[in-house]
């Protein structure tokens, strides 16, 4: 099972299960790696501690630093809130320990899961290409259907927890996992893993002309309204959804894209929009700005 990682500092996303003891057993396998584990306890199920144990156990046996941190969620969170949480602390051992990026677990069932979900919710284009490695969070594994991983843990003898919470189907993805995804014949998985990498080119190319356009806006936070409502519908709502992956953490979805480029178009001259619980639009008669609730401006990148 083959990993492309340039050497380095790296911090390894482990929750316990087999994913990411598999991925932690291959990483242990490339000397020019030096790791931290790291290990995000949500606080939503009262056994997780067991989980953290047996982290903490197996990064002593590989002989790496181990950290974790344990959260107060509750059964009641929600996977986009867990996952908020779980990245914002991920991000602070990165930054903490001098790590060029994070490492996960994700595999090519958790890719086909990712865009069904999207493709339920109506992210558009964005959802066919949402789960790809990036500069700071590294995804080696999304080639690897998640029964070679499984057996590979098995081969190996390793030890892993399996998460009570992946089986309730209360939760969309769950329900794609055990009621949709099984019923894909092999066919159906490599047709849709081929949309997925046509989809990945279609957007690289997208972005280019997105970030051309934005460039030529006169600050970061800042948009011409006459240059944007001046855009067709379709259009617009591809640079908002740019503008704002951009410059913020918003969750974007079609619905709240659609409400922003309205607002930006038709909103009355000294309007305040919400984008989400950290950032307004504000929209002025010449200007569209992005502006921190808890901060003035938001900063440049």
């Amino acid at each position: 099972m083959e990993i492309n990682l340039q050497p380095g500092r790296y911090v390894v996303a482990v929750s316990g299960g087999v994913d990411s003891v598999a991925l932690l057993h291959l990483l242990m396998q490339l000397p020019e790696l030096q790791l931290t584990v790291a290990h995000y306890d949500h606080g939503i199920r009262p056994d997780s501690i067991i989980d953290r144990k047996l982290v903490q156990l197996t990064a002593q046996q590989y002989g790496v630093p181990f950290v974790y941190y344990t959260g107060k969620l509750g059964p009641k969170a929600s996977e986009a809130a867990a996952r908020a949480a779980r990245y914002q602390f991920l991000h602070q051992v990165r930054q903490a320990s001098g790590a060029g990026a994070i490492i996960t677990a994700h595999h090519q069932d958790d890719l086909l899961e990712t865009v069904i979900l999207n493709l339920v919710r109506g992210t558009g284009r964005r959802g066919l290409s949402s789960l790809k490695s990036t500069d700071v969070v590294k995804r080696p594994l999304l080639h690897v259907p998640k029964k070679e991983l499984l057996r590979y843990a098995e081969e190996q003898g390793l030890n892993w927890r399996e998460d009570s919470t992946n089986s309730d189907e209360k939760y969309l993805r769950n329900y794609i996992r055990h009621r949709i995804l099984p019923r894909f014949a092999e066919s159906d998985r490599e047709a849709l893993l081929t949309t997925i990498q046509n989809a990945h080119r279609h957007n690289a190319a997208l972005a280019g002309e997105l970030a051309n356009y934005l460039h030529l806006q006169p600050q970061t936070h800042k948009l011409k309204r006459h240059d944007f409502i001046m855009l067709p519908h379709t259009v617009a709502r591809e640079v908002m959804a740019e503008w704002l992956s951009l410059r913020t953490s918003a969750e974007l979805s079609r619905a709240m894209l659609e409400r922003l480029v309205v607002a930006a178009k038709t909103a009355h001259s000294g309007s305040r929009v919400d984008v989400n619980k950290q950032y307004w639009l504000v929209v002025e008669r010449e200007y569209l700005e992005l502006l921190g609730k808890t901060r003035n401006v938001v900063e440049s990148s």
